[in-house]
């Protein structure tokens, strides 16, 4: 029997000023005005994608002790802008980064129960922690905790959380015969809950929302974040965009679903994924190769090149070659905000490993970055794209990608006029919404649905 074609799923995801995007580029817009949002989510909506991504910073980058003005420089804050996007569109789903080592359980728990209400079930969380003590300065906790304290805060956080959304379920709406006003019996909206990290009761005063809860996200690639995802997440964003390392972590993690009473459609696997288009693969090709020269600069690459040396290397020529000195290895970096620092583990392996490369293809220290760096996942003609996108996902290398234009806002207009209609064409990407709330655009079970179904078997 003939396998049945999987149906892609499709998200955007706004990056803001970053090394994703050529914010310098005079087609590039402004990352914080809401003009750029609302483009880039009527642009997804149009294209009938199942959702906006949002990330969060919650501390400007610094290097050397001064603000990294080549990268983020700011933006704001994330529930109010899928609050004010929730307006502006009608079926996109809306998601947002909220860390949870750095905020509390019913707070926000209300924030995304309130976002669901807003936009009529189309809310999802993004659950992460925070790895550094830098970004914790910001905050009362600080960055105390280690990383399997932070994935036991998360843990708990979520259940917590899930246990507010829920509070309400099951309870009857009554009349009040003084007020005249609807109100759900006394017991709606009642939690305890007494653990490790969070000692709270009280009334959660948010009813039910149109999802039951928001969908879950999580984005962690450690071992306790593949567990974390398996256990309680209903996608999991991934880095692995190749098709054979996308097959094997789409492999494992699944394969984690199963001691947790969960099947394969319970989690989908949504890698990022850049792209570049063109009229033929061979104008794609070239134009990609400008993007990654637009994306690092001479600076940009002498401050890449300051993540791994972990010193000063403004004195560097950028286009001649690679420092004769080793990297500083002391705990102290001079690279404070960025998860590149976290990736280059052992920094004299990653400089042995760049000067041999440099020196087989006599390449400058920009060149190195440049082909070192992050390449576009996706270039080739509308055909091409469509077709490897197709072929991925049917694969089983992911369920779907989080697209990420070098351009904002208006980068998502040409694969959204192009590259849709091909795969709309092969029966595999959805012409119109079928539902109303995200969980209906990821097939995803309302949570009160599967709670009826758990019963009954």
């Amino acid at each position: 029997m003939t396998k049945p074609l999987k149906q892609i799923h499709l998200a955007a995801h706004f990056p803001g000023v970053n090394n994703t995007t050529v914010w310098s580029d005079p087609e590039a817009g402004s990352h914080i005005e809401f003009s750029s949002f609302a483009h880039f989510a009527r642009t997804a909506e149009r294209a009938k994608f199942d959702f906006l991504f949002l990330a969060e910073g919650l501390r400007l980058r610094e290097q050397g002790g001064k603000i990294y003005d080549l990268d983020v420089v700011g933006r704001p804050d994330t529930f109010t802008i899928l609050a004010a996007l929730a307006a502006v569109t009608d079926r996109l789903g809306l998601t947002g980064t909220i860390n949870s080592t750095f905020n509390e359980p019913y707070e926000v728990a209300r924030q995304f129960a309130s976002l669901d209400h807003l936009s009529g079930g189309r809310s999802a969380w993004n659950v992460v922690t925070s790895w550094d003590a830098f970004t914790g300065e910001n905050f009362r906790r600080g960055g105390f905790l280690p990383q399997d304290e932070r994935y036991s805060r998360a843990k708990e956080f979520l259940t917590t959380a899930t246990e507010l959304f829920d509070s309400w379920h099951g309870d009857e709406i009554v009349a009040d015969q003084e007020t005249g006003v609807f109100l759900r019996d006394a017991k709606a909206g009642a939690f305890v809950h007494t653990g490790q990290h969070f000692d709270i009761h009280g009334q959660f005063n948010v009813p039910r929302s149109p999802q039951g809860r928001p969908v879950i996200f999580q984005a962690g690639d450690s071992e306790e974040g593949r567990e974390f995802a398996a256990s309680a997440a209903d996608a999991i964003f991934s880095r692995y965009a190749t098709l054979k390392d996308g097959q094997a972590f789409y492999t494992d993690v699944k394969n984690r679903l199963a001691k947790y009473g969960r099947g394969h459609r319970d989690l989908l696997i949504l890698p990022a994924a850049t792209f570049v288009l063109g009229d033929t693969d061979a104008e794609a090709e070239e134009l990609a190769r400008e993007v990654r020269r637009q994306q690092v600069s001479g600076a940009t690459a002498l401050k890449h090149l300051e993540f791994v040396w972990n010193r000063d290397l403004s004195s560097y020529d950028p286009e001649g070659p690679l420092p004769d000195i080793d990297p500083d290895v002391s705990e102290n970096h001079i690279s404070k905000g960025r998860a590149q620092v976290r990736m280059y583990r052992d920094p004299l392996a990653i400089a042995r490993e760049w000067r041999e490369l440099a020196a087989a293809n006599n390449w400058s220290i920009r060149d190195l970055v440049i082909n070192t760096g992050n390449r576009q996942t996706f270039v080739g003609s509308p055909e091409t794209v469509a077709r490897t996108i197709n072929d991925y996902v049917q694969a089983d290398a992911s369920d779907g990608f989080i697209l990420v234009p070098h351009i904002t806002p208006t980068g998502l207009d040409t694969f959204a006029d192009k590259v849709v209609p091909l795969l709309q064409e092969q029966g595999v990407f959805r012409t119109e919404y079928e539902g109303t709330t995200l969980r209906d655009h990821l097939g995803l079970a309302h949570p009160d649905h599967a709670r009826g179904e758990r019963a009954a078997s």
